[in-house]
């Protein structure tokens, strides 16, 4: 047998076991895990608690209709209920499961602005980092999401959850998993926060509070393995409450 043709049958090996691995990979994170359906939530305007009025917006996507769990467990309507503590609130929620950034953009943030909110959350990262969409795009979309809420109410707070800690995700087989952990801090330190700063907004940093929690404990995730369960969202509502009493008491800078 020749050089060549011993570098070509070591070649087409390697195509080979490539080829086996991705579809081992590919195997593991369709297989891996039993699927749960996303929840169908109240899609109109809820009205609660008494006191000064306040319009709140939460956009994104599965894990703001808390796919995983029951729909009061999540933190979209735990944190309505925590700001009608003291408030009379008009709460919508917009979540869509598999949205991304751009589809925030594209379809929730029109929907958001027309009830001229006075705090808007908007949970979205997780599809980005899966679906390897570029620190560039996200920030693009974001922005895109920010102009549109703040020509409807120049005052509007803004909350970003930024990406979860998908390298956390028992789902996901090595390497896909050191993959999603590195696409998730790339995306937060590289988009959400330094955004969150330039831009006067509020960063509630559910991956970085809560990332190793999930990472030590795969029973906090629901039976598909990829979602949060009741008591994964518990860990993530006090990020969230927090940021949002954070963002209510923020002075917005003159313009």
């Amino acid at each position: 047998m020749t050089i060549k043709l011993y570098v070509l049958v070591a070649a087409v090996g390697i195509v080979l076991a490539l080829a086996v691995f991705v579809l081992a990979e590919f195997l593991i994170v369709v297989l891996n895990g039993t699927k749960v359906p996303a929840p169908s939530i109240p899609r109109g305007p809820q009205m609660l608690g008494s006191g000064p009025a306040l319009s709140y917006v939460v956009m994104g996507d599965s894990t703001a209709i808390a796919q995983g769990a029951p729909y009061a467990e999540g933190y979209a309507l735990y944190s309505a209920e925590h700001l009608a503590e003291n408030h009379r609130v008009q709460f919508v929620n917009l979540g869509v499961s598999g949205a991304r950034a751009q589809d925030v953009a594209a379809s929730q943030a029109g929907q958001a602005a027309s009830y001229k909110p006075d705090i808007v959350l908007i949970a979205v990262g997780a599809n980005d980092v899966t679906h390897l969409t570029s620190n560039t795009s996200v920030a693009a979309s974001m922005q895109t999401v920010i102009d549109i809420l703040r020509r409807a109410n120049p005052a509007v707070k803004i909350v970003l959850t930024g990406a979860p800690a998908m390298g956390s995700i028992p789902r996901l087989p090595w390497p896909l998993k050191q993959l999603a952990g590195s696409r998730t801090r790339s995306l937060n330190d590289g988009v959400f926060a330094p955004l969150a700063a330039r831009d006067h907004l509020t960063f509630a940093p559910i991956a970085a509070k809560t990332g190793a929690a999930f990472a030590a404990d795969p029973t906090l995730f629901a039976a598909d393995k990829f979602h949060p369960n009741a008591r994964g969202y518990a860990l993530w509502r006090p990020v969230v409450t927090e940021a949002l009493d954070q963002a209510l008491a923020s002075a917005m800078p003159l313009q």
